[in-house]
């Protein structure tokens, strides 16, 4: 991804920014952090299967889920343990 310029307004605030495609991914700075547990985000891909294959083949771990009637979806945490949901209808 690249990374984008930050506003000067909002630069010492900390954190990045990145472009991706058409989507940005806008990474903030806490004190104190903690991940959470329920609250997560959910990104809608194409292929889901290659990119499990992706994650496993990277040593990622994921959670398949199939609760949801006529979605395929798994979870897997980013790097500081954010819940990371990623489904195909």
């Amino acid at each position: 991804m690249r990374e984008l310029e930050k506003p000067d307004v909002l630069r010492a605030r900390g954190g990045c920014w990145f472009q991706c495609g058409e989507q940005q991914l806008h990474i903030g700075v806490e004190r104190e952090f903690q991940a959470a547990k329920k609250a997560h985000a959910a990104f809608a891909v194409e292929n889901l299967e290659e990119l499990r294959q992706v994650f496993l083949s990277r040593g990622i771990s994921v959670v398949d889920d199939d609760l949801l009637p006529g979605v395929r979806r798994f979870y897997a945490s980013d790097p500081w343990g954010n819940r990371l949901e990623f489904l195909e209808a």
